[in-house]
C-alpha cells in the first residue's frame, strides 16, 4: 500500500494494489532509515492475500508462501549483492527451509536456516529446541525471522537469537510478518504463556515497527499504517484513495482503532 501524502489534504494517494513492489521499495527506505538510526531489532508486517487483506483471508499455508514471496522480494531489493552471503533468513522450520530453496528462494545466495526442529511428539506441541549461537557464523550482519507465528515457541526462539546474537553486536534482526499483534493484544492469556506474554515487556519496547500495513474490515474498516520514521496513521480509503483519519505517535492497540477511533471517524 504505497502511501505518499497529499499536501494540505489529509489524503494519501493509493497504487494498483498489484503493485506490491512499490511498497518493497517502501518498506526498504524505512527500514534504511531506522539501520541509519541504530536500530537493531525491526518489525514489518504486510498482508500476505492483496493489500486489501486481513489476517486469515488466505489459508495459513497459502499466506505463508505468500510472505515467503515478499521477503524474496524485500530481501532484493534491501541487501546489495556483496552482503547476500552475509544475510541469514530464519524460517519457522527446516520443512520451510527446503521449501523455500525449491521455490521464492531457489537460486538465491542468502543463507536459510530454522528457528525449531519437530519431534516425534510435535501434534502435542512439542518441537526440539535448536541452539541459536549454534545456527549463526561469525561473518551473519543481518538476520530475518519469517512469520514465527505458527508455533508458540518460536517467538521464544527469536528472543534468544536477539539476546545471544545481536545485542552488543552490529548486527540487525528484522521480524517480518510475526503477527506480533497476537501477543500484544494478549490472544495468548499470560496465564498459560507466561514467557511469551513477557515479550511485551522484555523484547518488544526494544523494537522499531518500520513499516505496517493492518486492515479493519466493514462499513467502518479502514488501515492502521506507519513508515518509518512517520507517525501512525489510521486511514480510510475513499474510491482509489485513503484519507487519513487520524495519527499519533505511540501505536494505538487494534482493539482502540476497531472500537473507537474508526466508528467515531
Amino acid at each position: 500500500m504505497p502511501l505518499s501524502s497529499a499536501p494540505g489534504a489529509g489524503v494519501a494517494s493509493l497504487f494498483p494494489l498489484q503493485k506490491s513492489h512499490v511498497s518493497d521499495r517502501e518498506a526498504k527506505r524505512a527500514t534504511e532509515l531506522a539501520v541509519s538510526d541504530n536500530r537493531q531489532l525491526m518489525e514489518i508486517e504486510f498482508p500476505t492475500s492483496g493489500l486489501d487483506s486481513v489476517p486469515g483471508d488466505g489459508e495459513g499455508g497459502i499466506e505463508m508462501t505468500g510472505s515467503m514471496q515478499l521477503i524474496r522480494e524485500f530481501c532484493d531489493q534491501l541487501v546489495d549483492s556483496e552482503k547476500v552471503t552475509r544475510t541469514r533468513i530464519f524460517f519457522p522450520e527446516a520443512n520451510e527451509v527446503k521449501f523455500a530453496r525449491k521455490s521464492a528462494f531457489e537460486g538465491a545466495s542468502f543463507k536459510l536456516d530454522y528457528l525449531t526442529k519437530p519431534s516425534f511428539f510435535e501434534d502435542f506441541g512439542f518441537t526440539e529446541k535448536v541452539k541459536m549461537t549454534d545456527r549463526v557464523r561469525p561473518e551473519d550482519e543481518l538476520f530475518l525471522v519469517a512469520y514465527p507465528y505458527f508455533n508458540v515457541n518460536e517467538m521464544l526462539v527469536v528472543e534468544e537469537l536477539y539476546r545471544e546474537a545481536v545485542v552488543n553486536t552490529a548486527r540487525k534482526l528484522i521480524i517480518f510478518n510475526g503477527e506480533l499483534d497476537r501477543i500484544r493484544s494478549g490472544y495468548y492469556p499470560a496465564f498459560f504463556y507466561p514467557k511469551l506474554a513477557a515479550l511485551t515487556k522484555t523484547l518488544f519496547p526494544k523494537m522499531e515497527t518500520v513499516y505496517y500495513i493492518h486492515n479493519f474490515k466493514g462499513t467502518k474498516g479502514g488501515t492502521l499504517f506507519r513508515c518509518y520514521p512517520g507517525p501512525w496513521k489510521v486511514l480510510r480509503r475513499v474510491g482509489n484513495r485513503y484519507m487519513t483519519l487520524h495519527q499519533q505517535e505511540a501505536m494505538p492497540s487494534l482493539k482502540e482503532v476497531a472500537l473507537n477511533i474508526l466508528p467515531s471517524s
